[in-house]
C-alpha cells in the first residue's frame, strides 16, 4: 500500500516530526524494538580504517549514506568506497547521499588513490560503489573501468564486487564495466515494483531488471547481486513477486534489509519488519533457487559482502 503521506514534508521547526517511526510492539524499550538496537563495536581498528580512508581523501558509503553498520564495518577494517564524488545527480526518496545538478567532474587520480586504500586495508574483497552520474555520456562507466583495473594491478588476489547505478539503461556503458571481469556485478532493486515511483528518484523497477539480466547473460561475472529495504510499506507478496523478479532476471545473490530514516526529508519508516520475518524471504528466495539470500534487519547490500560472495562460491563449487 502506498500513502500520499510516505513523504515527511511538514516544516523543519516541528522537532516531532523527525524520524517519524510505527508503533513499537516492543514499547519497554523505547521508539525502536530489540532487532533494530545494536552494541558500539570497540577495537582500533576502527581508527585506523577512519584514518585511511582520510589519508587517501575517499568518500565512502558509510559516511555518506549514514549506514548504521559505519562502526561495525571500520572495527573489522573495511570500507565500501564511493566513486565519483559525493553528490548525486538523483534524488532518491530513501537515499541521504547529497543531491546536485552540476557534481565536479571526475578525480583523474581517485583509483589510485583507491587502489592504495585496498592495499593499505589488506582487503580480500573490496566493494566499491558509485553517485549515479547522469551528467556524464557514460554515466561513470569509465571512471569505474578504471578503477577496477588500478585495484587489480596493486592488490593480487583481491576479488572485486561493484555497486553501479543502471547508467540510463546504456548498454555500451555497461559493457566498459564488464569488460573489467569484476567478480560481482550489483544492481539494486531498492523496493518492489508499486513503490518504486516514490521511492528511486528516476531508475525503474522494469530497467532494474533488464540490467541484471543483461550482466548475467554477459557471462562476464562470477554473480550478479541485487538488494531491496523492507519496511516502507511494502506487502509480503509485493517482496515475494520480487524475489522471484530477480531470479527470473538472473540475480545469485540477493540481500534484504530493514530501511531506516536517515533524515527528516525522507521517506519515513511504514513498519518494523520483525527478524522472523526477514527469515521468511530468506527461506523463500532459496526455494526460488537464489544461490545466496542474506536477509536480516540490519543488513545492506554491501555488508559482509566478502563473507556473502564466498558462500555464494562454496554452493557453485559442490
Amino acid at each position: 500500500m502506498i500513502e500520499e503521506d510516505v513523504f515527511d514534508s511538514r516544516p523543519a521547526v516541528k522537532l516531532k516530526v523527525l524520524n517519524k517511526l510505527p508503533e513499537n510492539p516492543e514499547p519497554e524499550l523505547g521508539r525502536f524494538p530489540s532487532w533494530l538496537h545494536r552494541q558500539i563495536p570497540r577495537g582500533g581498528s576502527l581508527f585506523k580504517t577512519d584514518a585511511i580512508v582520510k589519508k587517501y581523501s575517499l568518500n565512502t558509503v558509510c559516511e555518506e549514506a549514514k549506514c548504521p553498520n559505519r562502526l561495525h564495518c571500520y572495527s573489522h577494517k573495511t570500507a565500501t568506497f564511493l566513486a565519483l564524488g559525493k553528490a548525486c545527480t538523483r534524488s532518491c526518496g530513501f537515499c541521504d547521499i547529497d543531491f546536485t545538478k552540476q557534481p565536479l567532474a571526475p578525480e583523474q587520480d581517485e583509483p589510485e588513490r583507491i587502489a592504495c586504500s585496498v592495499q593499505e586495508l589488506g582487503l580480500k574483497h573490496v566493494v566499491i560503489t558509485m553517485v549515479a552520474r547522469d551528467d556524464l555520456p557514460d554515466g561513470g562507466a569509465a571512471h569505474m573501468a578504471e578503477i577496477i583495473r588500478s585495484v587489480r594491478e596493486k592488490n593480487h588476489g583481491c576479488t572485486i564486487e561493484v555497486l553501479t547505478s543502471d547508467f540510463n539503461g546504456n548498454l555500451l556503458a555497461m559493457d566498459r564495466v564488464l569488460e573489467e571481469r569484476p567478480e560481482v556485478f550489483n544492481h539494486n532493486i531498492e523496493t518492489v515494483r508499486a513503490m518504486t515511483p516514490r521511492v528511486r528518484h528516476k531508475a525503474t523497477y522494469d530497467r532494474t531488471l533488464s540490467v541484471l539480466k543483461y550482466a548475467k547473460e554477459s557471462g562476464k561475472v562470477s554473480f550478479v547481486k541485487s538488494g531491496l529495504m523492507v519496511g516502507l510499506g511494502e506487502t509480503e507478496e509485493q517482496v515475494l513477486e520480487t524475489l522471484k523478479d530477480l531470479k527470473q532476471a538472473g540475480c545469485d545473490i540477493v540481500t534484504i534489509g530493514h530501511y531506516l530514516q536517515a533524515d527528516r526529508r525522507k521517506l519515513t519508516v511504514k513498519a518494523f519488519v520483525t527478524p522472523e520475518q526477514f527469515k521468511q524471504y530468506e527461506e523463500y528466495g532459496y526455494s526460488l533457487g537464489i544461490q545466496q539470500m542474506y536477509s536480516g534487519p540490519f543488513v545492506r547490500s554491501s555488508f559482509n559482502a566478502g563473507e556473502v560472495k564466498m558462500l555464494a562460491a562454496n554452493k557453485t563449487n559442490i
